[in-house]
């Protein structure tokens, strides 16, 4: 169809061409009889996105004008932006040009006012292609005879009106699914009908399912895919056996949280003859049970990834797998794919091979019990271990070498704390704090990314069909920006076009350490870079500093690592003598896996902060009036963010900085008292009191103390 568009397009931006009606068009473009209503429709399709139109006479012209077609995100106050795909810059749009569009519809825009130095172009809303959705959660406000539904969304748009009929059994102050039944026109909002109550706004766990709701997550997994996953059982199957490496008597580890369920990676590591370093990274080897275009296959890509929610987790597969035969549980035999690496003392892998494993994990081992052997500081946990210790040693002896050799190419070592959100029993939130990294994880980080790139490098110069975690290089402008804030610490990232190079970003981040204004650079540096995304042709890692780079290790949560196992896989069976025919086929298949997972880790993404800042404002609500220190994030247009050690951050909106005029200076991240001077940088140190937080509008404000 999009061939057919294309030939139709090129037709009539020949010089020569006169508009013509359909069949006119059909003769000239000697379109069969029985293709014609196909043909029609084709014409119809591209006079509803305006790239043709109709004269008086019927007859077929190009638009004059350029449409553009983008999402639109609306904001609070009605106006909204269009991003267009592979445009940097967005499309600002007023309220009264949007056409009544919901926040996340595809629209068509017109520009009626190009960009300039100053501002971004402006356009108007001419049609909505599509709505984004046709269900919003909200909370059901009843007026006796009619009621509305407030969307958890408050960008969405609208209120939804809910007639009698359509109330269901919902009362006032209960969460609510809605059907939307006709969407906003001409001032009327949306009308919609209540087809699921999801419980009282403040009944326990209702918050974490409207989340599910309001994303559509697929919450549960059809009957047939859960069937498929019992079919395995919990035992490896022994007629495979032979045709793998058995690791079976070698001391193997996972090294893990402590309440991780789902085990896809273990490690071991010797000290070679020669002086090297042996490196194994043993990951489950889930593609020998989800096999391509299986039931579990179809449902683990329409999910991309598992998602973390509080207290809850959406898996990409069902727990009878991702719990059971694909988790490297101690004791217990599992298949595997094994990338076993000789590194010399430089941290350079020098040979590496990848093989079909079989493995039986000697001991699961935590994050904590690894460091308090490392740290010698609890005798208890040493004593059990103590036929491991060295082991454990060589481990950090190896993770400190890597390490080291990541730094000196560049690696961003951003020190981001993330949050520690504890529940009770019924979920409610009961302490927020820094969630706190020892080199027990450093161990781990540094393992996967060396097999990551071990394995992406591999599979680029044999040019396989292969999804690559990409990281771009981060915009001049951007960088520019930056650099204006940095002055005021005596700071320069040196950059031009042609070269733009980590190193820069990580000697900043060296020389930061430890100091007072280390966290509010780290986060500048980091709203600098580009978001990672999936792709299938290799653009190297900016943040890790690496030329080849892949998700390889989760292939229990992650699609894109199960697709590369597969393509793995392959490679191996076939003893690398891959045929075309599978190669034409998993080229495009590779780049379309990376679209959709890429698009799923977004939603995955927001919806994982989401339920963070959900938990973090229910924790503020019962801290109204406290005080705390924090420090300035960023500052705005309506008011500064301060951050407090736990991690949690609140707006402080100018009415609330005192009798006084504020100016925002955007460049340098600050805002100045029209009257006393009085600054507010990002970075300085506040005290806050907590003036108000909502779970529902999870948004938490504070004012000066």
């Amino acid at each position: 169809m999009e061939e057919q568009e294309q030939k139709i397009l090129e037709l009539m931006k020949d010089k020569d061409y006169v508009p013509m009606k359909a069949k006119e068009i059909a003769m000239v473009m000697r379109v069969p009889k029985k293709e014609y209503r196909d043909f029609l429709e084709i014409l119809g399709n591209l006079e509803l996105s305006f790239k043709i139109q109709k004269n008086r006479k019927n007859r077929y012209k190009l638009v004059e004008k350029t449409y553009y077609d983008g999402i639109y995100r609306r904001n609070q106050k009605g106006f909204g932006f269009v991003k267009i795909e592979n445009q940097e810059e967005e499309i600002y749009i007023s309220k009264e040009n949007s056409l009544n569009a919901l926040n996340g519809d595809r629209v068509l825009v017109e520009i009626i006012e190009e960009a300039n130095k100053v501002k971004n172009a402006e356009g108007k809303v001419v049609k909505i292609l599509k709505h984004e959705k046709d269900t919003i959660v909200g909370i059901f406000q009843n007026n006796k005879n009619f009621g509305f539904v407030i969307p958890d969304d408050k960008n969405f748009g609208t209120d939804v009106f809910i007639s009698k009929k359509d109330m269901g059994k919902a009362r006032n102050n209960h969460k609510v699914l809605v059907k939307i039944t006709k969407y906003p026109q001409k001032g009327k909002k949306a009308e919609g009908k209540i087809i699921e109550v999801l419980g009282n706004v403040n009944e326990a766990g209702v918050d974490m399912l409207s989340l599910i709701k309001e994303y559509n997550l697929p919450s549960t997994f059809p009957e047939p895919v859960v069937q498929e996953a019992k079919h395995f059982e919990n035992k490896v199957d022994k007629k495979d056996i032979p045709n793998r490496v058995d690791f079976r008597e070698k001391t193997i580890f996972t090294i893990d949280g402590e309440d991780a369920k789902d085990l896809d990676d273990a490690v071991r590591v010797e000290k070679l003859k020669n002086g090297n370093y042996k490196l194994e990274v043993h990951i489950a080897d889930v593609s020998f049970y989800v096999q391509e275009n299986s039931l579990l296959d179809q449902e683990a890509l329409i999910r991309g990834t598992s998602i973390y929610m509080l207290g809850r987790v959406i898996p990409m597969l069902p727990r009878e797998l991702s719990n059971g035969i694909c988790s490297l549980n101690s004791g217990e035999d599992r298949f595997t794919l094994s990338c076993l690496m000789e590194i010399d003392n430089q941290g350079k892998v020098i040979a590496s091979e990848v093989v079909k494993g079989i493995i039986n994990v000697t001991k699961r081992m935590s994050y904590q019990n690894v460091q308090e052997i490392l740290d010698n500081s609890n005798q208890k946990t040493i004593k059990k271990y103590e036929k491991y210790i060295t082991d454990f040693k060589l481990m950090e002896e190896l993770a400190q070498i890597l390490k080291n050799k990541r730094m000196e190419q560049g690696y961003l070592n951003l020190d981001i704390p993330e949050s520690k959100i504890e529940l009770d029993m019924e979920g409610k939130v009961i302490n927020v704090s820094k969630y706190e990294t020892t080199f027990a994880h450093e161990i781990i980080e540094q393992f996967m990314l060396t097999a990551n790139e071990t394995i992406a490098e591999k599979f680029f110069w044999l040019e396989a069909p292969f999804i690559y975690r990409v990281h771009e290089d981060p915009d001049l402008e951007k960088i520019q920006e930056l650099n204006q804030f940095l002055f005021n610490f005596g700071l320069k990232i040196k950059a031009n076009k042609d070269n733009i190079y980590p190193k820069e970003f990580s000697k900043i981040l060296e020389e930061i350490k430890g100091k007072e204004e280390e966290k509010v650079i780290s986060n500048l540096i980091l709203r600098t870079l580009k978001v990672a995304r999936y792709e299938a042709q290799n653009q190297g890692h900016f943040g890790i500093a690496s030329k080849y780079y892949c998700h390889f290790t989760s292939p229990i949560r992650r699609y894109p690592d199960l697709f590369i196992h597969r393509v793995i896989s392959k490679y191996l069976e076939n003893n690398y003598d891959v045929q075309s025919k599978w190669l034409e086929e998993h080229k495009p298949q590779a780049e379309e896996r990376a679209k959709q997972s890429s698009e799923r880790e977004k939603i995955a993404t927001k919806v994982e902060r989401e339920s963070q800042d959900l938990k973090k404002a229910e924790y503020m609500e019962k801290r109204i009036g406290e005080e705390y220190e924090g420090i300035v994030s960023s500052v705005t247009s309506f008011g500064i963010f301060v951050e407090l050690e736990n991690t949690i951050e609140g707006l402080i909106r100018f009415e609330d900085l005192g009798d006084e005029y504020f100016i925002y200076d955007e460049n340098r991240k600050r805002i100045i008292g029209e009257r006393t001077n009085k600054t507010y940088k990002v970075g300085d140190k506040v005290k806050i009191k907590v003036k108000s937080a909502s779970k529902m509008l999870r948004q938490i404000d504070f004012e000066l103390a």
